[in-house]
């Protein structure tokens, strides 16, 4: 959009011929909303229903909290389709339905055999690297995997988890519940892959969780028996790219993977479009250094705080001190909230 807007020259290369819905929680900050009305986005248009309050499960323990400020649940498809129109309407040229199979020395070659040539990369494959340009993650003995499946809509569902998010914490991994714009539930998770191999299978997996923690699988009720579980491997959670190499910008979670339940990997992706093009514009290729490492910096406060969290969260024991503390201060909620925000820079900065 930025770089239509500036006339410069670029091309967007995007696989699919139609939008799909990306495996995401789909949380949308007060200041990435704030972003999003900047370059046209309304808020209404994403979702008439605010998110206000933080409800936090973990074992027996039951806590809530006001966010700092409303925030909101939003489909891929939806802002995904929303955005591609503003770009397209602002003069983007974009190619669907094309493949990219790897990139080297900044050429990028498709699936079709063909190649394209560019000053520059804008590397936005969020989760799944691409061949060539794979971020240097060590893999763990027992790696994170991201689940998700949706549920209702109902208007009992509706009742329990609408005008929330949720987070339920339990042995190794995590599950957060937001209502988005159709009625439905998202239901993400973030688990190892242990969990997983204990049980055999996603669905196996969530009957567990659900008589583990009764308030979540009071909530998985409502999922359909055959219901599509989308899953996602490997996910190298705290991940940021330290550095970059001249006309290599790095977007989303192929610049920095924060763990899911600071709610801010969307507020990161965006931001970050948005640095990268204004990069560009102003210095060039060769500006994608001091844009990675200005980034790398600025996400040092949310991850060093969001990783907390989540080594916090994924252990009975301090997943129920979280619980006990938010009961007690509901404040910390707020606070945490505030510090896993990255600084979103003026556009015209």
């Amino acid at each position: 959009m930025l770089l239509a807007r500036a006339r410069a020259p670029h091309l967007l290369i995007e696989r699919s011929r139609e939008t799909g819905d990306a495996l995401c929680g789909g949380f949308l900050s007060w200041r990435t909303l704030e972003t999003l009305e900047r370059i046209g986005i309304r808020r209404g248009a994403l979702n008439r229903d605010d998110i206000r309050r933080l409800r936090l499960f973990a074992g027996r323990h039951k806590a809530e909290a006001w966010l700092p400020r409303p925030a909101l649940a939003v489909s891929r498809w939806r802002l995904d389709t929303l955005l591609l129109g503003h770009a397209i309407s602002a003069g983007a040229a974009v190619e669907r339905g094309v493949a990219v199979r790897s990139a080297e020395d900044r050429i990028v070659r498709l699936a079709d055999e063909g190649e394209i040539a560019a000053d520059a990369l804008f590397l936005a494959t969020g989760k799944h690297d691409l061949r060539g340009l794979a971020r240097p993650v060590a893999l763990t003995d027992d790696p994170m995997l991201g689940l998700r499946v949706r549920l209702g809509p109902s208007e009992a569902l509706d009742r329990l988890v609408g005008g929330t998010i949720e987070l339920h914490l339990f042995d190794r991994g995590y599950a957060g519940l937001a209502r988005q714009e159709d009625g439905t539930v998202n239901c993400c998770m973030a688990v190892h892959r242990s969990r997983l191999s204990e049980t055999g299978s996603p669905d196996a997996l969530l009957d567990v969780l659900g008589r583990e923690s009764p308030r979540l699988g009071e909530r998985l009720a409502w999922r359909a028996r055959g219901a599509t579980i989308d899953a996602v491997a490997n996910v190298p959670y705290g991940w940021r790219a330290a550095d970059t190499s001249p006309g290599l910008f790095r977007l989303g979670d192929q610049s920095a993977c924060i763990p899911s339940l600071a709610g801010e990997g969307m507020g990161i992706a965006i931001e970050s479009g948005l640095r990268a093009a204004t990069a560009y514009l102003r210095g060039g290729p060769d500006a994608s250094i001091a844009y990675q490492q200005r980034l790398t910096a600025d996400l040092v406060r949310p991850f060093a705080v969001a990783g907390a969290i989540r080594r916090a969260a994924e252990t009975p024991a301090w997943a129920s001190v979280l619980a006990w503390a938010v009961r007690l201060a509901p404040s910390l909620a707020g606070i945490a909230a505030h510090l896993t925000r990255i600084r979103h820079m003026p556009l015209d900065a």
